[in-house]
């Protein structure tokens, strides 16, 4: 029996059985077991086959964040990236017309936002159907995920079901935060199991749920602490590791096609923003402000900071953007995108803006910053850094760096000379 049948069985198992605290741990073992198949079904798929790599889908990552736009085959992704960042990409009346992924840059707020257009998917993508294995892949590797969606098609073919299925059996989760868990694997001891609160969605004994979960996956000796009350479904993906978060919203494109009821349904579903790249309802021009670009900077968690010198008007002009999702917006990590000597040399910050309980306030490196705060870095002087116990290696590092630039100039010298 393949992989693929062993799932369709135990899927076909799940459905049978009814939902209640007696068939929780049984219900339990056979998610374990599903999401052990699938992983095994990825690893077979990403291994076979010598086609090599598809084109366009290696893409270099750009810009302070980046968002991918899935969703299936003519449902107006190729216009809606032309209206984003005013990319030409092919757009025509027939599907799968766009077939390698396509990225473009949107300008909003000083920042630059990688947006990529990928190939359409169908049902069963996540198993390898179409392009889905590339595509999903992508989607992995972006900030943001942005399901474009056929306003006139949704009422009947349950087209957002479908996809939110399809990234979650790769091991994407939506909108979801990481569970309060904490597990580690080791050599020797066993498990161990504790939660500091009842666990009431595990069934009447959660470690044994839990023991028979890592039994599945092999693992004999681990440490689990659990904070929060989590669901079997959590349980796994903590186990398994190898699960990814993205913040996700959807867009209900060719509303000009459905009745207005039918487009205030839509409106009011979570996550979801409405309009028509056609008639330019909630969606203008590249270089324009409008509904859409307000949605995709306000789930990728950007933050805009400005830079001040001491004694000089801070920078308006070209601020600092920092990402939540990617390296957090403290002062850290805008030390991180200015220069990792500024990190190393870093003394205390001034902060002016809404972060700051005072303008200015003095602040350390973990403090959390605002949307348009103004940062002045303020570093250590040759006393402070002399004080430090690495200073005597960093000097020596400085002086190898000089000593041997200036002996790779003098051999360029010496061959010139010869000539």
């Amino acid at each position: 029996m393949g992989v693929m049948e062993k799932i369709k069985e135990i899927e076909a198992e799940m459905a049978r059985t009814q939902k209640n605290k007696a068939t929780n741990y049984h219900l339990g073992t056979l998610k374990a077991k599903l999401a052990k198949l699938r992983n095994e079904l990825l690893i077979e798929q990403s291994g076979g086959g010598g086609g090599g790599p598809s084109e366009g889908f290696d893409v270099a990552r750009l810009g302070d964040a980046r968002v991918a736009l899935i969703g299936f085959p003519s449902v107006g992704k190729s216009t809606l990236q032309c209206k984003l960042t005013g990319t030409e990409s092919e757009a025509a009346a027939y599907e799968f017309t766009t077939l390698t992924c396509i990225p473009g840059t949107m300008h909003y707020k000083g920042s630059k936002v990688q947006v990529l257009d990928l190939p359409g998917i169908i049902e069963g993508a996540a198993h390898g159907k179409g392009r889905g294995k590339e595509v999903i892949a992508c989607a992995r590797n972006a900030d943001a995920i942005l399901i474009v969606l056929d306003a006139g098609k949704e009422g009947l073919n349950r087209h957002r079901e479908i996809l939110e299925t399809e990234l979650e059996t790769v091991g994407i989760r939506l909108n979801q935060r990481p569970p309060d868990v904490t597990f580690n694997k080791k050599s020797t001891g066993g498990v161990r199991f504790s939660s500091t609160v009842p666990l009431t969605k595990l069934g009447p004994d959660p470690e044994k749920l839990a023991l028979q979960i890592m039994r599945e996956y092999r693992i004999s000796s681990a440490d689990l602490l659990a904070r929060e009350d989590i669901t079997v479904d959590q349980l796994v993906d903590v186990i398994v590791g190898n699960r990814v978060y993205k913040p996700c919203c959807y867009f209900y494109n060719k509303i000009d096609t459905i009745t207005i009821e039918e487009v205030d349904q839509l409106a009011r579903m979570p996550n979801s923003l409405v309009g028509s790249v056609h008639k330019r309802f909630n969606v203008g021009e590249p270089d324009e402000d409008d509904a859409l670009k307000a949605m995709i900077w306000r789930y990728l968690g950007l933050t805009r900071i400005y830079t001040k010198r001491k004694g000089q008007h801070p920078d308006l002009a070209e601020p600092v953007v920092l990402s939540a999702i990617r390296k957090g917006t403290s002062v850290k990590a805008l030390c991180q995108n200015i220069s990792t000597q500024m990190l190393r040399d870093f003394n205390f910050a001034m902060v002016w803006g809404k972060s700051a309980k005072h303008s200015p306030q003095r602040c350390g490196i973990n403090h959390p910053l605002e949307d348009e705060d103004v940062v002045q870095v303020v570093t250590k002087t040759n006393a402070q850094q002399r004080q430090d116990k690495n200073y005597q290696s960093l000097v020596q590092g400085f002086s190898d760096k000089y000593h041997k630039k200036k002996a790779e100039a003098r051999k360029k010298k010496q061959g010139k000379l010869r000539r």
